[in-house]
């Protein structure tokens, strides 16, 4: 899934940040080692922070239908994780690099979820949006500083863009086959049969209910494989 997103991030920056552009779409860690190495305009999107997005968590299982919409399976939901992306722009002049910033803020802005036509692998197949969101205040108990002094690098003018997308589980429960008829009940003749009338409601506060008088009826037996069945009709 990190993989196809990465690709996904790619194909969306070069079609529309860049414009097809000779600017190079990184994954790497930017230290001062890889910055040095650096020899042409570059917009890094720096993988920093995975963990679970437990707010959009859900554990009911999923139905799977064939092609007449029956059901035959169930699975497990797909479990989300907001995957957290420092972006920068290398270049020679940091002019260029804030317009690069900003034409990928641009880009990512009027999206709410990734578009469909960039989606690779297993994302375009899941029918899951990616949720994105780009530029907002970092949580409390991180700090964009914290994580240059830990790469070693010199702070820069950068962006967070944080996507929510799903991993899809393989494990599917086969299910039975669908029932098709109203069940039938068969009796050996050896059950009881009882009728009662009365208003056997309670009306809340402990009074009884002064609705009309109903009669119950209450036919009790075993079916043809031993099981003892009890069914209460109701006749007003």
């Amino acid at each position: 899934m990190i993989h196809d997103l990465d690709a996904s991030i790619r194909a969306l920056i070069r079609r529309d940040a860049v414009n097809g552009g000779d600017v190079e779409v990184a994954f790497d860690a930017p230290t001062r080692e890889w910055a040095a190495k650096r020899s042409q305009p570059t917009v890094d999107v720096y993988l920093f922070d995975i963990r679970e997005d437990v707010v959009r968590r859900r554990v009911q299982r999923e139905p799977l239908r064939d092609d007449e919409g029956v059901v035959i399976g169930r699975r497990r939901p797909p479990r989300r994780y907001r995957l957290s992306y420092l972006v920068t722009a290398w270049t020679q002049r940091p002019e260029d690099e804030h317009r690069l910033l900003s034409s990928v803020l641009h880009t990512f802005l009027p999206h709410e979820e990734l578009p469909e036509d960039v989606l690779e692998g297993s994302l375009a197949t899941a029918g899951q949006p990616i949720f994105l969101t780009i530029g907002l205040p970092p949580p409390p108990e991180r700090s964009i500083g914290e994580i240059w002094s830990a790469m070693g690098g010199e702070l820069k003018p950068s962006l967070e863009l944080v996507i929510s997308a799903p991993f899809v589980l393989a494990e599917t429960r086969h299910a039975g086959p669908p029932v098709e008829e109203q069940p039938r009940f068969t009796f050996d003749g050896a059950g009881t049969s009882e009728t009662r009338s009365g208003r056997p409601r309670v009306v809340p506060g402990g009074g009884e209910d002064q609705g009309p008088e109903i009669e119950e009826t209450i036919v009790a037996g075993k079916d043809d494989k031993g099981r003892v069945l009890t069914i209460r009709t109701f006749d007003r």
